[in-house]
């Protein structure tokens, strides 16, 4: 694990500083936390409350997320709910000045997200609980397609940091929705978004981004599982309502960018 990111981290049980030692992680009162061969370290305080996401969306996301940390020249940046680590390394890639650190609660996301770029570390955490981070440590907290929790996300944004969410738009997925009878996105998802971040946040910008896919049917399996239908339907109901190849559908997702309210 990068050492650098060590140093922005927290014990989840008591709060304080943490060091390495050996192969483990641990604090001043010896509370310790092994990193698992796969290179992540496990910071839940106990059992997790749910399962986690290990599914990706496309690099359209990881564009647009570059796009707006350009502005900075160096940093940590925390991926909340960051699955695999695919859109994190994108942007790392782009902002050499930058460390990452990838959290999530699935142990097979992270496998992959510990390894997924050189100057990126991942540790098992949940968004319902204290984050392992230091107070002030984030540059800017990447929040994609996962719950939030505006009040640790205020605690580990630095003074004048950026939050940037991307949530689906009413639009996302349509084709899919339709043909295989999904859940579709709540209509009031932005008021519900913005209720969970304005107590911490102002919203400083806003876009919605389109873009059109041509899909092999494994690979529409994979979106429709990775999102809230995927408890509604089971894939043999995916298989038997799939198109045929390639199947179309568009990505509608909506990027906004918030800032601390007191800054």
């Amino acid at each position: 694990m990068h050492s650098a990111v060590i140093a922005q981290l927290r014990c989840p049980v008591c709060q304080g500083s943490l060091v390495r030692d050996g192969r483990s992680v641990r604090c001043d009162r010896m509370h310790s936390f092994d990193q698992a061969r796969q290179g992540y370290v496990d910071l839940t305080a106990g059992r997790s409350t749910h399962a986690g996401d290990t599914a990706q969306m496309v690099a359209v996301v990881s564009a647009a997320t570059k796009r707006v940390l350009t502005r900075y020249s160096s940093g940590m940046i925390v991926d909340v709910g960051a699955g695999t680590g695919h859109y994190l390394a994108s942007v790392l890639d782009g902002l050499p000045g930058y460390i990452g650190l990838a959290v999530d609660v699935s142990k097979p996301a992270l496998r992959r997200a510990a390894r997924a770029h050189p100057r990126m570390a991942a540790v098992r955490a949940d968004v319902w609980d204290r984050l392992p981070v230091r107070d002030g440590a984030a540059r800017a907290v990447l929040n994609i397609f996962a719950p939030r929790s505006g009040g640790e996300f205020a605690r580990i944004l630095a003074p004048g940091g950026a939050l940037v969410v991307v949530t689906a738009e009413p639009g996302h997925l349509a084709e899919l929705v339709d043909a295989l009878d999904l859940l579709a996105v709540d209509p009031d998802k932005r008021e519900r978004l913005a209720a969970t971040l304005e107590p911490w946040f102002t919203l400083e910008s806003d876009e919605t981004l389109d873009a059109a896919l041509r899909l092999t049917r494994p690979e529409a399996a994979a979106l429709v599982a990775m999102g809230p239908s995927a408890r509604h339907v089971t894939p043999a109901q995916v298989e038997a309502r799939l198109p045929k190849e390639p199947v179309k559908t568009t990505i509608q997702i909506r990027l906004t960018v918030w800032r601390p309210a007191t800054a």
